[in-house]
């Protein structure tokens, strides 16, 4: 289990802060520390929790989610792209993002499409939030403390019916590049050494195959939801991608998991 400082800690303290969902593996704070750790990057978590209101948070820094990085007195960062380039600002030893133009044109295209907007992670969150909409029903039939964070992640009908097949579209498409990759001899999506999309790819598949409760102690609640795909995203996980995932966890990221 993780020690987080609290909010007003992190608050008073200097150097990095990184602002974590406590208690559960939520992707996009999952890979901000992977890419964090495997560049070095010393820093201290603090708690978020989640789907909560967060306002001492965002009286901070301006947001409610996580994560968000703070470094110092400079602007806090919250997307997955600012705090991957703060990554390779700050840490050492072989960069995440390749040197080569055309190389790191595709890692960064296929990270937005896991975890940007409208990406794997995005839709997924839509998928797993659409139990609060049924029948013909609208955001305005949600709870109302949901009603929000539906709107922020731009939760309606026509969304939620569109999910399956842009998280198929985008299985299909990382599955194609992993087995060009390994005909070509290399365990990973670009070039023959380690990435931020092999580290992306690995912690964003806890939301659609998660690892074992042995090695990734998540709450009761949230494994079902986790595990609950729909049938078409289910059936396009392909054995590559959860090979690869395996991988990258015991070679690069680590076991068991704590958050």
């Amino acid at each position: 289990m993780i020690k987080y400082l609290s909010v007003a800690e992190g608050r008073q303290r200097s150097g990095l802060r990184l602002v974590l969902t406590a208690g559960v593996p939520g992707p996009w704070s999952e890979s901000a520390k992977a890419v964090l750790n495997a560049r070095k990057v010393s820093y201290v978590p603090v708690e978020q929790l989640a789907m909560a209101p967060n306002e001492e948070l965002r009286a901070w820094t301006g947001h409610r989610n996580a994560p968000i990085a703070c470094l110092d007195d400079e602007p806090p960062l919250t997307t997955w792209l600012e705090i991957l380039l703060l990554a390779e600002r700050l840490g050492s030893g072989p960069p995440l993002l390749p040197e080569n133009e055309q190389d790191r044109a595709l890692c960064l295209g296929y990270l937005t499409e896991i975890a940007g907007t409208d990406g794997l992670g995005w839709n997924r969150r839509i998928e797993l939030m659409s139990g609060y909409l049924s029948g013909e029903a609208d955001a305005a039939a949600a709870p109302a403390d949901m009603l929000p964070h539906m709107k922020a992640y731009g939760v309606t009908l026509e969304a939620i019916a569109r999910a399956p097949g842009r998280m198929v579209a985008i299985l299909g498409g990382l599955a194609e590049r992993l087995r060009a990759q390994q005909a070509a001899g290399s365990d990973y999506f670009i070039g023959t050494g380690l990435t931020a999309l092999d580290l992306y790819w690995a912690c964003f598949s806890m939301m659609v195959r998660p690892l074992p409760q042995d090695v990734n102690p998540m709450p009761d609640w949230l494994r079902p939801l986790y595990t609950g795909c729909n049938a078409a995203v289910d059936a396009a996980i392909d054995p590559i991608l959860i090979a690869h995932r395996d991988r990258i966890y015991q070679r690069h990221i680590g076991l068991p998991l704590e958050y």
